[in-house]
Order: C-alpha cells, then structure tokens, then sequence
C-alpha cells in the first residue's frame, strides 16, 4: 500500500452572509495557490453538512517529507498571511493524517 499523508484545514465562517463570498475565494484563489505552492499529488474542500458553518481543505501527500517540505517554508507563510488579510476574523485549525488502512484492500 502507498502510504498518503492528509494535510487538514479546518475553518469556521459562523456569519451565514460571507460564505458565499469565502466559498468562492476559497476555489478561485487560495485552493489553487495552495496546490501550486504545496505540489500535493491532489487537493478538495467540503462543508459540514452536520454545521453548515464548517469548511475543511484537504491536501493530498505522497509521503511526510513532502508535506513537511510544503508547510515549513516562506509561501506557506504567505498563503496564511494572505488568509488573515482576507479572512481575519475566520478561526481555523489544522491536523496531518496518516492512511492506516483502507477497506478492501
């Protein structure tokens, strides 16, 4: 089995009014910047449809080296940066997942 590492980010957009307006920032600007700077093998977003006010990106890795690589430099910097300038009041968090198995194999 490939082993894939999943970069997380998780943020909350509690006003209802600017979703609309994050959605779509979020897909034409920072997804693919974000894909761009971190050379991930694929990328995709979701909202909660449990809490209509939680969105989570998801940056697909061949291995840790490569997502150590991606978010340890100056563009991931920038790209949070460039999220706190357009989204200061938006919380967010992020987690590094590892594949432990699939089902079927």
């Amino acid at each position: 089995m490939s082993l894939h590492i999943l970069f997380i980010v998780r943020a909350v957009v509690p006003d209802e009014s600017k979703r609309q307006a994050f959605d779509q920032w979020y897909s034409r600007e920072h997804l693919p910047d974000a894909v761009k700077v971190f050379g991930c093998r694929r990328a995709w977003r979701t909202w909660s449809a449990v809490d209509p006010s939680v969105h989570q990106a998801f940056y697909e890795f061949d291995d840790r080296a490569s997502l150590d690589t991606a978010v340890g430099g100056d563009e991931m910097k920038r790209l949070v940066r460039d999220f706190d300038r357009d989204w200061p009041d938006i919380k967010r968090s992020r987690d590094i997942l590892v594949l432990a198995e699939t089902w079927p194999a």
